[in-house]
């Protein structure tokens, strides 16, 4: 995984993480591990992914094989200069991993889209219309993006409460449980990108929290959708899982009907399609897990996401920022968001330690105080994906 983290006197710079250490890869380029790729070692010393993710897909993947090939004999690749290349994570402070252009919020979780559905108008169909027509989105705040530690003051605005418009600090503060994909290529303003070639433009996945204030949302999204319930805070791992190593994970893709519009038609190689990844993914409330999920329960693919955010002519910049929606599964203990695990207030959670009494214990939102862990960890035919975990800690309204 891939990171930006500085150490001592040492400004902030690319690293791999390896066990529970971070390689260096401006020394090593300097030190001439990188000598027949003719790469030049500053392309390391940035304070972001940027620079890097600009080379290109065949240098990521070039990279991402030599440091590999490296660490699988670090003793003696590294002999004499391990203690040089290789530094403790717990001697670094992790930063941004990438300078964020644009960030763009789908709702590609159909089981998350249902029971807010369910929910909200229970009288109609859980899913809108168009759901199973287009990956569906909204353009997202990239200013208060911030990387996983960072605390998340609760927000204030307007919200109904009782039947009466109120002004406070949000009595529904929320996480939502989703991956980000990071854009490492950029395309020209006008042309689409093909379906075929969309996943060429992914640098790596991250763990993305999209905290959610459920009132403030509510009461301000008719009718030109989410803004200041959403756009005061998100939050993403400090290290990139670069998307070549999720092919181990791949799985074929559920079955998508009503038939879609040819621009969202994936063509399969070998009979099936395989464009869902199965990771599997937890989040955990002041330590304790209270829910755990897996990606292939999104409906709409990566890919399928890049092709229609694109096929309008808007452009991807290199650094911008997608997020996939709340992942959720079928049972109550997969999904991805407290307004689903408490069904809106009324099932209440409760902790180890805690009873649901007085009224003021009962776990239906986040609590000031509240920290909220999201990790991902996925074994298969042998291979291991580990992300970075992402988590905040909610601290009370600034009043």
């Amino acid at each position: 995984m891939y990171g930006i983290f500085s150490y001592d006197i040492a400004s902030p710079r690319v690293g791999f993480k390896h066990r529970d250490h971070i390689l260096d890869l401006e020394v090593v380029g300097l030190l001439g591990y990188f000598s027949e790729l003719n790469l030049d070692p500053a392309v390391f010393a940035r304070p972001t992914l940027n620079d890097f993710m600009k080379l290109g897909k065949p240098t990521w993947q070039a990279v991402n094989h030599r440091i590999k090939d490296l660490l699988s004999n670090e003793n003696v690749a590294f002999e004499g200069v391990h203690d040089q290349v290789l530094i403790r994570e717990s001697r670094a402070m992790m930063h941004l991993p990438v300078r964020i252009g644009d960030y763009t919020d789908f709702y590609a979780g159909i089981h998350h889209a249902e029971n807010v559905g369910r929910m909200f108008r229970p009288d109609g169909e859980p899913l809108l219309p168009n759901y199973k027509q287009m990956p569906v989105a909204y353009h997202g705040r990239a200013s208060s993006i911030v990387v996983s530690g960072t605390p998340i003051r609760r927000p204030q605005g307007q919200f109904m409460q009782g039947g009466k418009l109120t002004f406070g600090p949000s009595q529904a503060l929320d996480f939502e449980l989703e991956l980000g994909l990071i854009i490492g290529k950029e395309s020209r303003l006008g042309q689409p990108v093909s379906i075929a070639d969309a996943e060429d433009y992914v640098f790596g996945l991250v763990l993305f929290n999209d905290w959610s204030a459920r009132d403030i949302q509510r009461w301000e999204y008719q009718p030109l959708g989410p803004f200041l319930g959403k756009n005061f805070g998100s939050s993403m791992s400090a290290w990139v899982v670069p998307f070549e190593d999720l092919h181990p994970f791949r799985v074929e893709s559920p079955r998508q009907e009503p038939a879609l519009l040819p621009y969202l038609q994936s063509s399969p190689t070998e009979g099936t399609i395989s464009n869902h990844f199965d990771l599997t993914l937890e989040v955990l409330l002041n330590d304790v897990v209270i829910s755990q999920t897996n990606a292939r329960y999104l409906y709409w693919s990566f890919a399928q996401m890049i092709a229609h955010h694109t096929v309008n002519g808007c452009n991807l910049n290199v650094g911008d920022v997608l997020a996939s929606g709340t992942i959720s599964g079928t049972e109550p203990g997969s999904y991805g968001s407290l307004l689903e695990l408490s069904w809106n207030g009324e099932r209440p959670l409760v902790l180890p330690g805690e009873t649901a009494e007085p009224e003021g214990r009962k776990r239906t939102f986040l609590q000031d105080g509240d920290t909220v862990t999201m990790r991902g960890i996925s074994i298969k035919h042998g291979h291991t994906l580990k992300f970075g975990e992402v988590t905040g800690t909610i601290q009370p309204s600034a009043q």
